[in-house]
């Protein structure tokens, strides 16, 4: 059945469209854009005093399946993408085993297709077993559907295996993500090193170790010309290595958080699990840092870093549980009322941050609502109030620190492939 998404203000950064309009989806895929369109039999969504943009691209999230199913599954996280408003998002591949084979992609590329209710996308290993030591099956992986390569939470400490893999990832054409930490300097941390962590009596993990991986990696990347993109940028001094190394033109992008851009750690009750991630909550200035690259146009994407962990993993003593917390569901509310709301960027920047910007790295053919493209639309709202229920969350987890948040705007409804998966009730 056809689908007409009505009256809506129809932001497309890909085409410059921002007007009132309706849209019109055929057979999975966008038939128009324009004023009063009136197809006969079409079903009507009425979005009315909403904005209607290409479906949201989550490039950084994590599914835990397969090993992990305690914590995740595709199904469930891809249901809670869409609550979100996100209708493709890329897997991370620390799962167990290690997406580092053609074998396990197509597992995920097979199970997505039969049980996501949105685009999934694998991102494969850097490394077998994501050791850091022997590149795994990089022209394997990408025919079997990988989009990227990573080896995330365990970083590639070796630069002489960095450098071999930014040169087969650029063979391959596939973008290489990096977690910039140097494992050595924050061995054993538990949240950012000041005077929080010295007065907790916690480790910390100082911005350093942040740094100098940037600063190694953006060496690399100019080394090899490979397209090189930084995982959850955290750090002031991050951000400024990103935005000289794109000034020269380097194939280089970043990506930020919504709990980065969000909270300090100032904003952590002590001891309080549903706040240690990884990189930790930084410093005000560093949080600044990041708001000001987003503004800037040194953020390419906003990504969640969904990284869900079973309660029973999150509710131990601060230095025993696990980095990560969930945030599907809760990113595009928190990029209206941090960014948007306060007037630091506009609402069509933060669209396509959303959009075009993961799509200019992954290359997926999607973040448009031009005519013939698969139809993925997020629609959402800028005048509700809502409040965030972690219990009522549709991932399996509950490792949140926005738990109770009260948000001003959010998703309203996910459209994939042309058809309706989930409507705020």
């Amino acid at each position: 059945m056809a689908l007409l998404i009505k009256n809506g203000r129809v932001i497309d950064p890909a085409s410059g469209t921002d007007r009132v309009s309706d849209v019109l989806i055929e057979e999975g895929r966008i038939a128009g854009v324009a004023p009063d369109l009136s197809p006969a039999g079409a079903e009507i969504f009425d979005a009315s005093g909403m904005i209607v943009a290409p479906g949201f691209i989550d490039m950084h999230v994590h599914l835990r399946e397969p090993g992990f199913e305690h914590a995740e599954t595709i199904e469930s996280g891809s249901r809670a993408a869409a609550a979100g408003g996100f209708t493709s998002i890329c897997s991370m591949p620390n799962t167990k085993p290690v997406n580092d084979s053609a074998t396990v992609t197509s597992y995920i590329v097979e199970t997505a297709r039969r049980r996501a209710a949105v685009n999934v996308f694998p991102i494969g290993a850097i490394t077998k077993g994501s050791a850091g030591e022997e590149l795994a099956a990089i022209g394997a992986m990408k025919a079997a559907g990988a989009v990227a390569i990573s080896d995330d939470g365990r970083p590639v400490m070796n630069s002489r295996v960095m450098r071999r893999a930014m040169e087969f990832a650029r063979s391959y054409g596939v973008p290489v993500i990096d977690h910039c930490e140097d494992l050595n300097l924050s061995a054993g941390g538990d949240m950012h090193e000041g005077s929080l962590s010295v007065r907790w009596g916690l480790r910390g993990i100082p911005s350093a170790s942040e740094d100098i991986m940037v600063a190694r990696d953006l060496v690399l990347a100019e080394l090899t010309g490979a397209p090189f993109h930084v995982a959850h940028i955290s750090t002031q001094n991050a951000m400024a290595m990103v935005a000289f190394a794109r000034q020269k033109g380097l194939p280089v992008t970043c990506e930020a958080t919504p709990h980065h851009f969000s909270l300090t750690d100032a904003h952590m009750p002590a001891y309080d699990s549903n706040y240690k991630m990884k990189p930790p909550l930084r410093g005000g200035c560093d949080r600044s840092a990041v708001v000001e690259g987003i503004a800037a146009g040194t953020v390419t994407a906003i990504a969640t870093d969904h990284a869900p962990h079973a309660g029973s993993e999150k509710m131990q003593e601060f230095e025993r549980c696990p980095f990560g917390i969930i945030g599907l569901e809760t990113a595009l509310a928190l990029s209206l009322e941090e960014l948007v709301l306060p007037g630091k960027i506009t609402l069509n920047r933060m669209v396509e941050l959303f959009t075009t910007g993961p799509e200019s790295v992954l290359h997926l053919g999607r973040g448009t609502l031009s005519p013939g493209s698969p139809a993925d639309v997020t629609i959402f709202a800028t005048d509700f109030d809502w409040t965030y229920d972690v219990n009522q969350s549709l991932s399996r987890s509950r490792n949140s620190p926005f738990d109770g948040r009260h948000f001003r705007g959010g998703p309203v409804a996910t459209v994939v492939n042309g058809g309706i998966v989930w409507q705020r009730s």
